[in-house]
This record gives C-alpha cells, sequence and structure tokens, in this order.
C-alpha cells in the first residue's frame, strides 16, 4: 500500500497529537509532584499546535485519506477547531479543582488527550472500522478518567457501569455494523449509501442492522431509554471528568450520528426517523420530568442533559439541510452553555468540599454578584429564554421540525420546555431569594474568574447575535453533506 504525503496531509493534526500524547507521557515520567504544571502547559500546547495544523491544512474541499478511510470537509474541520477549544477550557476549569484533590497528575492530562484524539478520529472518519476504532479510543481513555479517584467509591461503581453498559453498546454498535455490511458488502459509508440508493440490498437484514446501530448511537449520546448510565456517572465521576463528558463528547457524538446516519443510512431516513421520534419524545419527558425531583446538581445537570439530546434528535429527524444544521448550532451552543454550568460546580467547590448540591447555591447573589448573574444566564439558556443564545437554538430546531411537517413534535417539545424551565428557574430562586448556608469566600484563580466571566458572556453575546454561528453551521453541512 503506497501512500503519498498529500493521502497523509488531512490527517496531520491526528498524527500530531498522538506524537505530543506520547512525547508528554514520556516526559511526564520524570517530573516530580511539583513540576507538574510541565504536564498541564505541554498538554495546553499540543491541542494549541492542533488548532493551528487544522486551520492551516483547512481548504474547505471535501478531500479522502487513507484510501477513503478518513474524510476532511468543511464540517469536520468546524467541528474540531470547537473540540481543542472546548478541550482547553475544561483543562483550564479543571486545574484548582484537581490540584486541590490530589489529581493533578500526568495521567489525567494524557487521558484526556487520548479521548480527544479518539473524538477527532469519530469526526474525521468516513468507514465503519475507523468511525469504531475512534469510538474505542474515546470510550476506553474516558472509564479511565471516570475511575481516576480509586480511593472513592461511588466514582468506582460508576466506572464500572459505565464500562459495563459501554462495553454492551458497542458490541450492539459493532453487530449493527455487521449486519449493514453483510447487505452491502461493504464498510466504506459512501459505498453503502451509493448500494442503498441502488436498491439491490437486502432490506431485512438493513433494517435490523439499523435497529442495533441506532440503539448504540443512543446510548453513546445519552438517549432514552438508553440513558441509565448518565446520572450515575455524572454523579460519581470527579465534577473535571464530569464535565468533559458533558461537553466534548457530544460534539464528537454528533459528528459519528451525523456521519453514519446522514451520509450512509440517509436513504433510510424514513426507518431511522421512526426510531428518533420515539426516542426524542422519551429523552424530553424523562429528562425534564426526573430533573425536578433531583437535589444534586450534577444529576439534575444529568437529566437535564437527557432532554436536551432529546431536542437535539428532534433537528436530526428532519433529515434535511436544515435540520441537520439546527442540530449543529444546537449541539455548539449547548456544549458551550454545558461548560459554564459544571464550570460553576468548580468554581465554588474548594478542598474538602464539592458544591454539587442545589442547596450550596442558595444566596450565591449575596456571596458573589457577578458569578450569580453568570449563572443566572447558563440557566436562562439551558430553559431557553431570550435572549440567550439557547433560545435561538431550540428556536431554530422547532424550525426545522415544523418544516419538515411535524408540527405535533413541535407543540410536544415546547410543552416539555416550559416544564424544563421550572427546574431551571428553581436555581435562580436559590441564587437570589434564599440565605447562603456556606459563607467562604468565593476566590478562584485569574483565569478560571476571567474565563468564567467570557464564557458566561458569550452565552448571552451569541444570543443576541446568532447568526455569524448560524451562518458557520448551515455552510458547513451544506459543504460537506
Amino acid at each position: 500500500m503506497n501512500l503519498a504525503f498529500t493521502d497523509v496531509l488531512p490527517l496531520l493534526p491526528e498524527i500530531f497529537l498522538l506524537a505530543a500524547v506520547s512525547l508528554i507521557l514520556l516526559i511526564d515520567l520524570f517530573l516530580g509532584k511539583e513540576q507538574r504544571y510541565i504536564t498541564y502547559i505541554l498538554s495546553l500546547a499540543a491541542l494549541l499546535g492542533c488548532g493551528w495544523l487544522t486551520f492551516t491544512t483547512a481548504t474547505g474541499v471535501t478531500t479522502y485519506a487513507m484510501h477513503g478511510m478518513f474524510v476532511d470537509d468543511l464540517l469536520s474541520d468546524t467541528l474540531k477547531l470547537m473540540l481543542y477549544f472546548v478541550v482547553a477550557v475544561v483543562m483550564v476549569y479543571s486545574r484548582s479543582y484537581i490540584h486541590a484533590r490530589g489529581m493533578f497528575q500526568g495521567e489525567f492530562f494524557v487521558l484526556m488527550l487520548f479521548a480527544t484524539l479518539g473524538m477527532m478520529v469519530m469526526i474525521s472518519a468516513s468507514n465503519f472500522l475507523t468511525l469504531y476504532m475512534g469510538l474505542e479510543l474515546m470510550s476506553l481513555s474516558l472509564y479511565a478518567l471516570v475511575a481516576l479517584r480509586r480511593d472513592n467509591a461511588v466514582a468506582t461503581e460508576a466506572a464500572m457501569k459505565y464500562f459495563v453498559l459501554g462495553a454492551l453498546a458497542s458490541g450492539m454498535l459493532l453487530y449493527g455494523m455487521s449486519m449493514i455490511y453483510g447487505a452491502t458488502g461493504s464498510l466504506d459509508l459512501s459505498r453503502i449509501a451509493t448500494v442503498l440508493q441502488a436498491g439491490v440490498a437486502n432490506n431485512t437484514v438493513l433494517v435490523f442492522g439499523l435497529v442495533f446501530i441506532v440503539a448504540g448511537l443512543a446510548f453513546k449520546l445519552g438517549v432514552a431509554p438508553f440513558h441509565m448510565w448518565l446520572p450515575d456517572v455524572y454523579h460519581g465521576a470527579p465534577t473535571a471528568v464530569t464535565l468533559f463528558i458533558a461537553t466534548a463528547t457530544k460534539l464528537a457524538a454528533f459528528a459519528f450520528v451525523l456521519r453514519i446516519l446522514a451520509q450512509g443510512l440517509q436513504v433510510m431516513s424514513v426507518d431511522w426517523q421512526q426510531m428518533m421520534m420515539i426516542m426524542a419524545v422519551l429523552s424530553m419527558a424523562i429528562g425534564n420530568i426526573t430533573a425536578i425531583a433531583q437535589t444534586n446538581f450534577k444529576r439534575m445537570l444529568a437529566y437535564s442533559t437527557i432532554s436536551h439530546m432529546g431536542f437535539l434528535l428532534l433537528g436530526l429527524l428532519a433529515a434535511d439541510i436544515n435540520g441537520y444544521s439546527a442540530a449543529m448550532f444546537y449541539i455548539v451552543t449547548y456544549t458551550l452553555t454545558g461548560l459554564g454550568a459544571f464550570g460553576m460546580i468548580m468554581l465554588l467547590s474548594r478542598k474538602g468540599f464539592e458544591a454539587d448540591n442545589l442547596d450550596d447555591l442558595k444566596g450565591l447573589n449575596q456571596r458573589h454578584p457577578w458569578y450569580a448573574f453568570m449563572m443566572l444566564i447558563i440557566m436562562f439558556s439551558l430553559a431557553g429564554v431570550p435572549p440567550t443564545v439557547g433560545f435561538y437554538a431550540k428556536l431554530s430546531v422547532l424550525q426545522a421540525v415544523v418544516n419538515a411537517g411535524y408540527i405535533w413534535l413541535a407543540v410536544v417539545a415546547v410543552m416539555f420546555s416550559l416544564i424544563g424551565a421550572f427546574y431551571y428557574l428553581r436555581i435562580v430562586r436559590l441564587m437570589y431569594f434564599d440565605k447562603p448556608v456556606d459563607n467562604h469566600r468565593i476566590r478562584p484563580e485569574g483565569d478560571m474568574a476571567v474565563l468564567m466571566s467570557a464564557n458566561g458572556l458569550a452565552v448571552l453575546a451569541l444570543g443576541i447575535l446568532p447568526q455569524p454561528l448560524m451562518a458557520l453551521c448551515v455552510y458547513a453541512i451544506q459543504r460537506s453533506l
């Protein structure tokens, strides 16, 4: 197999990150506890290098590498650049938190970078084999990250649940892929789409394989009824790891779903749309109703995530350019808002104290009015209240659903959004109208304070001016699908 440099060029960011992680792992072996900041700085530098390589090699033209195993298009470049930014923010938010809990180790950053590499492969994959390879690299790194605090029984239990259920979902996904391969004779997504378009494949085998694939995809997104792992993992994992799972992985999972359903199995959209409808309604119902009963902030956000993923499915089931671009806009803005929500938990936490209960947010306005205002913006965005970006994200999805002819689904989505607004506004009430139970002074490190403020203001600014980001999402989808 002869590979020219032009065939490897689209893979330069992945190759660079693999080399960088290997080097960081080697350097970390010779560093003492007081020198761990070098690993942290090198990890951020690796992400910066990936960003530079992705930006400089981007052409906007769809090109294939490694004999069609990888694709480099505007969608992959856009999502990768967003991924680097999100992972870098996660690292900055996490630094003080993991340092106070004895987790400031090279393994934390190395595992996070390996998971990021897996996500990059998922985003650029155009073959079932490479998609699965990227998924497993990401998943195995995440299992280890969740279990990083070996002395914590709750984290260990969460990691075990995540591993067992994740392995089951991976098996279902792999079995579904094998069925599609048996029916079409190919693992290449574009080739599969061509065979399906010709109508020569066995339809019964295809539908059977599709069911297993959709079930596996639903687990990775955390969609009902495959959501059982999500609340336990969000609650049990260290908040720094929860933040990573709640944000970065969602971008990769979105790309994963889009590559398989919109590129490979678009011809079968009538079949997978029916499954998407059921899962979307179930997710919005279970997520929003169950979140009301939660007293733990991380569990509440976990059920909130389930409902948001249900909303994301609405954009995907529209099965057209408007729907896919609305779904992309939704996942990007949700990721930005999720960074702020979980980042605030770590900002309020300190050594020996985890600010993950709703009561810990009581009287936040009296303790620090600025951070209370930032949290207000974030909660309003999650609830879909204008002028935050969450409102326009939901509006764009609803417009796509209505244009696709599913008016009843839009009505159901609005109804569950109103139910969901209750528990978000409850947070606002606790911050502004209740007395604080913890009067400890809030003193985050300088870079985290600046980043948290920028995070909250970005959610507001994108709500006031959503057009540039929406236009980018529409353009990326149009040029890539």
